[in-house]
């Protein structure tokens, strides 16, 4: 008979050659991308390769992610989670920018362990706009949940803002920190606080824009609703004028 610890040893029914079955299969196949992505170029690693590093099978893989950039994604959100998770109230009283530096710290912090990988990940993303655009976009809804830890706004036109160019600095960021061999990051804390400092330039004039347009955009609406939309007639009336 086989007991509860003889069923999590089990390999996978009709894999042969598989050891122990991870206990979080998910979490496994998340660690070995990264592992792999530390070892060789991205586009030589595949699917069976991180099946086979975290021990699964190939349908395994596919039934918990569709492809390496959603295990990716997965690795994102974990980080997210792991910075969320130590976020407390102890710097409510400090000013956004330092909120926000001891949330983006922690989030290298968390990283650490991962730095290989993320210098694989770095260097597909130089080499591939593609790539570069994907890991953009991961890098912009992580920003949203920082921004949100550091108790910063993240909503409507300027919060927009605020998102890209917060994931373009920690783009420029991450490329110090991948560099910086100082247990301590002195160069790491310097860029990121000199960042963050002229994030903090740039989002005031947008704010000051937002307001000196508000008027604007108030006024504009109101015409329009006062207006109405066009009829179906003059709407085919102006499709007539415009003919050759």
């Amino acid at each position: 008979m086989m007991n509860d610890h003889d069923e999590t040893l089990a390999p996978d029914a009709g894999e042969k050659g598989l050891k122990a079955t991870p206990r979080d299969p998910r979490e496994a196949i998340v660690e070995a991308l990264l592992e792999l992505a530390g070892e060789r170029n991205w586009e030589d690693v595949s699917i069976a390769d991180v099946a086979t590093r975290a021990n699964l099978s190939l349908s395994a893989f596919r039934d918990l992610f569709p492809s390496k950039g959603a295990a990716l994604a997965a690795f994102w959100r974990k980080i997210d989670k792991i910075v969320l998770d130590g976020t407390d109230g102890s710097l409510a009283e400090e000013p956004i920018k330092e909120r926000l530096f001891d949330v983006l710290m922690r989030r290298l912090d968390a990283l650490a362990p991962y730095k290989h990988g993320m210098e694989g990940i770095a260097a597909w993303t130089r080499s591939d706009p593609i790539a570069a655009a994907a890991v953009n976009r991961l890098d912009v809804n992580s920003m949203r949940f920082m921004l949100e830890a550091a108790g910063a706004d993240s909503e409507g036109a300027v919060g927009a803002l605020k998102l890209q160019g917060l994931a373009l600095a920690w783009e420029r960021v991450l490329r110090v920190w991948l560099r910086d061999g100082d247990q301590g990051l002195a160069r790491t804390m310097a860029a990121l606080d000199r960042e963050l400092s002229r994030g903090e330039k740039l989002v005031a004039r947008a704010q000051d824009m937002n307001r000196l347009a508000a008027p604007l955009f108030s006024l504009a609406r109101s015409l329009f609703e006062r207006r109405g939309p066009p009829s179906r007639e003059r709407a085919r009336e102006a499709e007539q004028t415009t003919e050759f």
